[in-house]
């Protein structure tokens, strides 16, 4: 039997594992070597950062950074195909170097058990060729963006909600769309429900995050045409795919500093929460408030029937918020708060929220219960 020999950088065991990539004419042994020498970084270990990662690992990148802070959870496992049962519990940073190890132990895997912040995001990125934003917040989603136009790295984004995702490709060029042209402004936190709140398909973020492998690797490669100045936008209720073209405004290139994104993006919900004057009240208050006076208070659920079946506050009245937006709940809810007072909750306050702007413009008055039913259920009687 004919033994493989090492050919270039390659030795003959790796020229037997990436066979199938060097039997592409666009890729082959240079494209294979150019793989073997690159470094991606990938902030979170999530929906997103699963497939990426062992993806990017099988095809032969030399060296992956992992960011992530947070521990592997139950319902984690239902998409975020990294981690295992018996992962539950560690360090996502931890359970996805095992998990990429046991594909490729040739890959350098380093990690990075910590939050990406202003003050340590430019030290991190700067020793990677490519920057994958496989993150889930906005405050992230803006710092990444700002640290590769500062350190001139391309970025890889991904971002799924319920049955869509899209991906795309920022500041690859002098000329590249970068985030801020997608997004020039943060939206209201409180119109954003998080993946816990929406939900996701579990299949999803595995699409999405292997066509950002593929961008990856196409990038490192130089072929095909990567989705520079292009969104591609994924539904798998419909089935399709469209693509729109984003347009780069020269104005929004000109970072030069990091800033505070917490501050940042929480600056519109503040704001609009001023405008609308809507009043607010603890799940400690509101306790008490029961206790005394149950009697003339109205409290609605504006979740979804699956959530408030788990788990609710007695006597309160599910109205999901679908119904409210819709104008379908409208004439019901001025029934039942004609002589009561009005309390609206949700998972964590921002679908609340929501609801109540939405009933204000019927004249309809109410408080937002902060934290909803997570701060309800942690606050001690």
């Amino acid at each position: 039997m004919e033994q493989s020999q090492s050919v270039g950088n390659l030795n003959s065991e790796e020229i037997a594992r990436y066979a199938r990539h060097i039997s592409l004419p666009e890729i082959g042994i240079k494209g294979q070597e150019k793989l073997k020498q690159s470094s991606v970084a990938c902030i979170g270990t999530g929906g997103l950062g699963s497939p990426l990662l062992i993806y990017l690992a099988a095809a032969g990148i030399g060296r992956l950074g992992i960011i992530d802070f947070d521990v592997v959870e139950h319902s984690n496992l239902q998409r975020q195909i990294i981690h295992t049962t018996n992962s539950i519990g560690l360090l996502k940073t931890d359970s996805a170097k095992q998990h990429i190890l046991k594909i490729n132990p040739s890959c350098q895997v380093d990690l990075f058990n910590q939050k990406l912040t202003n003050s340590n995001a430019l030290e991190i990125l700067k020793t990677y060729d490519v920057i994958c934003d496989c993150s889930d917040n906005f405050p992230t989603r803006y710092l990444i963006n700002d640290a590769c136009v500062i350190l001139k790295k391309p970025n890889i984004y991904g971002s799924i909600a319920r049955f869509e995702g899209q991906v795309s490709v920022f500041n690859l060029k002098k000329d590249s769309p970068n985030y801020r042209d997608l997004i020039p402004t943060p939206p209201p936190q409180e119109l954003i429900p998080s993946c816990s709140e929406a939900g996701v398909m579990g299949i999803l973020p595995g699409i999405i995050g292997t066509i950002q492998a593929a961008e990856v690797i196409k990038i490192i490669t130089n072929i095909g045409y990567p989705l520079n100045g292009r969104i591609l936008i994924f539904n798998a209720l419909k089935m399709n795919f469209k693509e729109l073209t984003l347009k780069s405004n020269p104005e929004n290139r000109h970072i030069h500093e990091l800033i505070d994104y917490k501050s940042f993006c929480s600056q519109v919900m503040v704001k609009n929460e001023i405008d609308c004057d809507i009043k607010s009240i603890t799940t400690k208050e509101l306790k008490i408030l029961l206790s005394q006076s149950s009697h003339a208070i109205q409290l609605i659920d504006v979740r979804n029937p699956n959530e408030h079946d788990q788990c609710s506050i007695s006597g309160s009245k599910l109205i999901p918020l679908s119904t409210i937006e819709s104008g379908e709940a409208i004439n019901k809810i001025k029934i039942l708060t004609a002589k009561k007072n009005l309390y609206v909750f949700c998972k964590s306050g921002k679908r609340s929220l929501r609801a109540l702007k939405h009933l204000n413009k019927f004249g309809i008055r109410g408080i937002n219960i902060e934290g909803g039913i997570e701060a309800w259920n942690n606050e001690k009687n």
